[in-house]
């Protein structure tokens, strides 16, 4: 996190005390690149983290080399083969179906990613079955490491609000949106707080 970052969110008197709280913002952009980090995604959907694990690695072990698949694997792989990884249908048709756009090139590169605005990566990958608005803002923040993103959807950023804000319900994300202009360009860092704000509620 930028000096100029804190002063910023500081502005906030209960995000200063969350990042006196949880200390400075880390985040490293993983090395996916957007076509591994959806595919990834889709696999999380709807299960815990080891049970998702488990299954992408025997999707990793269905091709034989150690490598993530390519698209073009993916694509030419039959249902049957993919769902012997564990995938529900629905998974393998979005699996697919990513690999179908990486093909196409609608799912960039993450050279490509670069040339593209957050709202232009939405726009574009938001048509891919399965794939919606969270996922994407997902691979915004941790894959290309986008700085000004708020996930207004996501349970836990709301759940934060709610805990370090001293609601009693959770905000629409209409509202949190709306508050969240407050903290640009800086969404991203604010939502890690407010992640971990909602992380430390859940452990009480």
């Amino acid at each position: 996190m930028t000096a100029g970052a804190r002063r910023h969110l500081g502005r906030d008197p209960v995000m200063r005390r969350l990042i006196r709280r949880h200390g400075v913002y880390r985040l490293e952009a993983l090395s996916w690149t957007p076509y591994e980090a959806l595919t990834r995604a889709i696999a999380h959907q709807q299960l815990n983290g080891r049970a998702a694990e488990t299954i992408l690695t025997r999707f990793v072990g269905l091709f034989g080399n150690g490598r993530f698949p390519s698209p073009a694997a993916v694509a030419a792989a039959s249902p049957a083969r993919l769902r012997l990884a564990g995938f529900s249908r629905g998974k393998v048709k979005a699996i697919k179906d990513i690999a179908r756009h990486a093909l196409k090139g609608t799912v960039p590169t993450r050279r490509a990613a670069l040339r593209l605005s957050d709202e232009e990566i939405i726009a574009r990958l938001t048509p891919i079955y399965g794939v919606g608005r969270w996922t994407v803002e997902m691979l915004l923040i941790f894959t290309l490491g986008r700085p000004d993103v708020l996930p207004v959807d996501d349970f836990g950023v709301r759940e934060g609000y709610r805990v370090a804000y001293g609601r009693r319900l959770r905000p629409s994300p209409k509202i949190l949106r709306a508050y969240g202009e407050r903290w640009k360009p800086h969404r991203s860092t604010a939502a890690w707080y407010l992640w971990r704000a909602a992380n430390d509620a859940r452990k009480k």
